[in-house]
Parts: C-alpha cells; structure tokens; sequence
C-alpha cells in the first residue's frame, strides 16, 4: 500500500492522559476520530522500585491504540515537555556536521546536568539560517517503551516529536518576527523568545490554574531575567486541544525566517 493511503495515529503523550487522533490518509488527510484516556500515575509507584514518572503512560498505550482501532497504523507521538530538555547551541562554523553539533551538545548538557545526560536521546535542529542551534534530550528508555507498547498493540512508531517544536512548526507562518510562543500544558508552561525571526531562548516554569490571568507578569519576569533591552509585546499561546486545528491564541501585552525544525525521534 502506498504510504500516501495509510492511515495514521498522533498521540499526545503526557503524564495524566493519553491525547489519541486518528486520521485517514490521502491528498487531503481528515481527522477521523479523537479520544482522551486518562492515566493513573500513581500506579506506576506500586512496585517495591520507583517507576520512573512516565511509566504509567507509556504502560497505557496499548489499550488507548486499541480503543482507537488503531492497529496497523504508524504513529507519531508529541511528547509532553515535561519529558523534554531543551538547550540553545549558538551558531559555530567550525561544526559542520550532525554527530559534530550532538557531540557538542552532550558535552554541554554533561557540564549541567552531570552523568545522567549518557541515558538521554540526543536530537537537535537549526532554527534559522543563521540563528542558533536547537537540542532536545529524552530518556532513551522512554523512546524504546514507547516503541514496544505501540507495537505490542499491533501499529508502528514513526516519529516523537516534543511538544514544543510540533506548535512552533506550526505557527511560525503567522507567529510575528518577534513574540513568545507560550506552549501550555496541566501545570507547566513552555516559553520560547523569538526575537527578529531567531528563537533567543527556551524557559519552562510551573504554573497553577492562575496562569492565565498571570501571563503577562510571567512574561515581564521572564523579559526581566533575560536583559531584554524592549519588552515583547505579543504572546502566541497553543494547546494540545489545537494540535487538529489551526487555531491559537495570540495575545498582545502591552530577520530571518524561521524555517521548519526537525527535532524528532524516530
């Protein structure tokens, strides 16, 4: 069968619940179904070592495929940045290829983050022609459980994407040249500064149910830390609900092109 008329699954993967759409493949690819299942974290303590916090998650995939009738079919996971690391590498000519930016950027996640980073899955993507460097670093057990629940449910892992890049790639056509993208999830925010088309830093900070009517304070702060010589005024605010839509939010408050990243594990 051609891989234009396979159907395929994304699933939304966070520590409380499992986000699985399904869509039919072809010239114009339409979403055939969406479900939430909800994930008792708390189960993944029950044995006598601690699991670690996404196993619950990962341990609920087969079931959630299978209530989507979902076999036979690739799968593509935006993962939750809650299990994500992210790091800006600024531009270096003097490294030309892949295995050279990773080599870097695990020398510098080593110098922050210790032994711990030999275990992480290491990925990376330019932002702009020029601008700097984006690294994303998850738990290689938690890409390989991943790959087995799915294909223990019969469908095939394709691609995980971190959240973050999923709704840069898709609003950076009508983002302005200069805003925060504002990835919001159950208690936790993601904060990319985008200034002249050149993603200029990656913050994530937790928040309560609050977080809203705080944004433009959390903002200011965050523009405060940075040293920014002008506040930026406009804030662009997605949801895992508007991964199958076109929308989100932009806010107002108060140059180069980006171009499409490629931060994914496969």
């Amino acid at each position: 069968m051609s891989f234009l008329w396979r159907n395929y699954t994304r699933i939304g993967f966070c520590a409380d619940r499992l986000i699985v759409a399904g869509y039919r493949r072809g010239l114009r690819p339409a979403l055939s179904g969406e479900h939430i299942v909800a994930v008792d974290a708390r189960g993944a303590t029950a044995t006598k070592a601690p699991a670690p916090h996404w196993q619950a998650a990962a341990d609920a995939l087969p079931d959630a495929i299978r209530q989507a009738n979902a076999r036979k079919t690739d799968v593509t996971v935006i993962l939750s940045n809650q299990f994500v690391r992210y790091a800006l590498l600024p531009a270096n000519p003097a490294l030309k290829t892949e295995e050279e930016w990773l080599a870097f950027a695990r020398h510098r996640l080593t110098a922050v983050h210790g032994n711990a980073v030999a275990d992480w899955a290491l990925r990376s993507s330019p932002a702009t022609p020029r601008g700097p460097r984006v690294v994303g670093a998850v738990d290689k057990a938690l890409v390989a459980s991943m790959r087995a629940r799915i294909e223990d449910a019969g469908a095939s892992l394709v691609s995980v994407q971190p959240f973050l890049i999923a709704a840069f790639n898709r609003t950076r056509e009508t983002c302005s040249p200069s805003c925060w993208l504002v990835v919001a999830e159950a208690g936790r925010l993601t904060l990319a500064l985008i200034q002249q088309g050149v993603l200029h830093a990656i913050r994530s900070r937790r928040v309560d149910h609050r977080w809203q009517a705080m944004l433009p304070e959390i903002l200011e702060r965050e523009g405060a830390l940075l040293a920014l010589g002008e506040p930026c005024t406009q804030a662009v605010v997605y949801t895992h609900e508007q991964l199958d839509s076109s929308a989100h939010a932009t806010i107002q408050l108060s140059a180069q092109s980006y171009q499409n990243l490629t931060l994914a594990w496969g």
